[in-house]
């Protein structure tokens, strides 16, 4: 069992940064990957970012490539989303996720464990 805690959201300008941060619980946190995925207004859940779980391989969407980096501190438990050059179309709730390995990397189904989203919003 994996407990996932976001936080770090909030308002911030057009081409601000923002650190999102997901605090697991669990002694097998080293064991899955991880994954960051968001949903705005009226939109569908969609694939962000994700890690590997030994850290060694990440994975981005084309919309926040060069923008976002993914990131795992295994000694706190805790994934790592800094977001940069911020704009108006990233906002949305930011969730965190954990999938075991084998599972398919950006697909909303194969993540087993969620937490409750974080809320980020980019002002023009």
């Amino acid at each position: 069992q994996v407990q996932l805690v976001e936080s770090g959201g909030g308002l911030v300008q057009a081409g601000g940064s923002l650190r999102l941060s997901c605090a697991a619980s669990g002694r097998t946190f080293s064991s899955y990957g991880m994954g960051w995925f968001r949903q705005a207004p009226g939109k569908e859940r969609e694939f962000v970012a994700a890690i590997s779980w030994s850290g060694g391989t990440t994975y981005y969407a084309d919309s926040v490539k060069g923008r976002f980096t993914i990131s795992r501190d295994y000694a706190k438990n805790t994934v790592y989303l800094q977001m940069n050059s911020l704009k108006p179309e990233d906002t949305a709730v930011y969730y965190c996720a954990a999938r075991s390995p084998g599972r398919r990397t950006t697909v909303i189904s194969e993540y087993d464990y969620w937490g409750q989203g974080t809320q980020v919003t980019v002002s023009s």
